[in-house]
């Protein structure tokens, strides 16, 4: 089995985060984070994400920014704005894993909605066994979402794989106990997911296949 994070792993969506995340902090009359320090919480909770951008905010605060983000997520939407496109050969591993028998699933930070919509977008829904998002699990690193996904596959455990791109995606897959390979395409840096526990970091679609061969 295959377990895919979203964010900066399927689909490029910093532009749209950073965008959302500079709105919700500026209706909070907030001045927002440097875009660097949204892109090192992609892969969170929104709450979370919120708690860690914020620090010196109290809970309620956390609260509202992460209702502001969501608004502003959804105005984007809603204006045709939100673009969030898969990285280059994506589709073709995704459709080509399924053809050839793999059990996928991805686990995510976005919620239920957000993750439909996404992939809906692209056409990649019908590919996936289990869908878990925020919405109804813990945040990363919480082993949770994984040990849905390998629950709804019915899945063995040893031959199990998390594929993301930040140390959250990591640190949940170890927490889960499955194997775990990084790719170097999204939002935090190789010797990063190596310390976390990656056994590999992908630098291509290619080298991730070859990655997934070893769990075949």
């Amino acid at each position: 089995m295959a377990i895919f994070d979203c964010d900066g792993t399927l689909v490029d969506s910093q532009a749209d985060i950073c965008a959302a995340m500079d709105a919700a902090f500026r209706a909070a009359g907030l001045i927002p984070p440097e875009r660097q320090l949204t892109r090192r919480v992609v892969g969170l909770s929104l709450h979370e994400a919120m708690r860690q951008l914020h620090p010196e905010g109290e809970h309620h605060e956390h609260a509202g920014l992460t209702e502001l983000y969501k608004d502003a997520f959804r105005a984007r939407r809603a204006a045709g704005a939100v673009a969030e496109p898969l990285y280059e050969g994506i589709a073709a591993l995704i459709e080509d894993l399924a053809r050839e028998g793999w059990q996928l699933a991805v686990a995510t930070g976005k919620s239920d909605k957000g993750l439909a919509h996404c992939l809906a977008t692209h056409g990649l829904t019908g590919h996936f066994v289990s869908l878990q998002t925020a919405d109804r699990h813990p945040s990363k690193p919480d082993p949770s979402m994984i040990e849905q996904c390998i629950a709804d596959a019915g899945a063995d455990r040893a031959r199990t794989a998390m594929i993301g791109d930040t140390v959250y995606d990591i640190h949940m897959g170890v927490n889960a106990g499955v194997r775990c390979f990084g790719v170097d395409w999204g939002y935090h840096e190789t010797d990063e997911l190596l310390e976390a526990g990656a056994e590999a970091v992908a630098t291509s679609i290619d080298d991730l296949r070859s990655l997934l061969g070893r769990i075949a």
